[in-house]
């Protein structure tokens, strides 16, 4: 019964997750027609914010795609879409102070974001491997069940790290847009509304990776209860 009830919270998850991305790329698209009034560029913006840091040396460069922004720490460079680059609307805006924000955190050694990026290898190993190793244990379940339970507890091992890894970006990703949102208030340069669309745009964006988690969690609690009712 347990294993249905949590079958039913996975799919809404994964529904809530789906609706989740979709608030973010409509709300990103509603407020890049909100311009805002002292017309700073998004690229400008964030340029901003990392020479207030002290990060002369990190680079800005453009990227194509659609809101494909990050920022590299190895390069030490923070990469900007097309759809943000040169825009000065308060959605662009938005995204690329948090992208800057994400420098910062580096820079300042601020905690989950070491402990995510030291978990990166592991986790792209984990997400590549673990329904493999998880399918292969069901499969030898079938000739040595005690073999096999072990085999599929390993691959439910590999997941759990996926599932942690999401758990970790939470607050790396609330961090950045606070720290976005702090550089924008104090710049003096944006009205309460222009503000206020910014955040919204955050807001959408963080809800994206809120959802990622629920789902890999409520995953991992059914898989780990299925290994356990298999071996029984």
């Amino acid at each position: 019964m347990l294993d249905y009830i949590l079958y039913i919270f996975c799919l809404v998850a994964i529904i809530l997750s789906i609706g989740a991305q979709f608030k973010v790329n409509s709300t990103f698209s509603r407020y890049s027609g909100m311009y805002t009034g002292r017309g700073r560029r998004a690229y400008e913006v964030a340029r901003m914010m990392l020479d207030r840091a002290g990060l002369y040396h990190v680079r800005i460069e453009r990227v194509r795609g659609n809101l494909t922004d990050h920022y590299d720490p190895r390069g030490e460079v923070l990469r900007l879409s097309d759809t943000v680059y040169d825009s000065s609307s308060a959605a662009a805006v938005g995204v690329a102070a948090h992208e800057a924000g994400h420098a910062i955190q580096h820079a300042v050694g601020y905690l989950p974001i070491k402990v995510r990026s030291a978990m990166v290898p592991v986790t792209n190993f984990a997400s590549r491997f673990s329904w493999i190793v998880i399918m292969l244990g069901i499969l030898v379940m079938a000739f040595d069940s005690l073999f096999g339970y072990y085999v599929t507890l390993a691959g439910a091992g590999l997941f759990a790290v996926v599932t942690l890894f999401q758990l970790v970006t939470l607050p790396c990703e609330y961090n950045a847009s606070s720290r976005a949102m702090e550089a924008l208030e104090s710049s003096g340069y944006y009205t309460r509304e222009e503000l206020a669309a910014s955040r919204k745009v955050l807001s959408a964006a963080a809800l994206t990776y809120v959802a990622s988690f629920a789902v890999s969690a409520l995953q991992l609690i059914r898989l780990l209860l299925r290994i356990n009712n298999r071996r029984r």
